[in-house]
């Protein structure tokens, strides 16, 4: 599913913004290897919304509430 549904049909998630808003703030590269059926394709559309500055998305989760992230736009291909 992408993220942006789950969110907007008030699907269950589990916020992991808090582990997001982390690898985004030690500002290092990262290689994600995890197996078949773990949330890769989940992931990948949460930070895609989370760079193109989709804020209201994001409003009850962690990174909305309890950081200063400032949801700025960038290009994401």
């Amino acid at each position: 599913m992408d993220f942006s549904e789950i969110i907007e049909e008030e699907l269950l998630y589990v916020d992991k913004t808090r582990q997001i808003y982390n690898l985004i703030d030690l500002r290092k590269l990262y290689f994600l290897s995890r197996p078949r059926r773990f949330g890769k394709s989940l992931l990948i559309s949460t930070f895609k919304e989370l760079f193109q500055g989709n804020k209201e998305l994001f409003k009850n989760l962690w990174i909305g509430q309890q950081t200063d992230y400032e949801f700025e736009e960038f290009p994401v291909l």
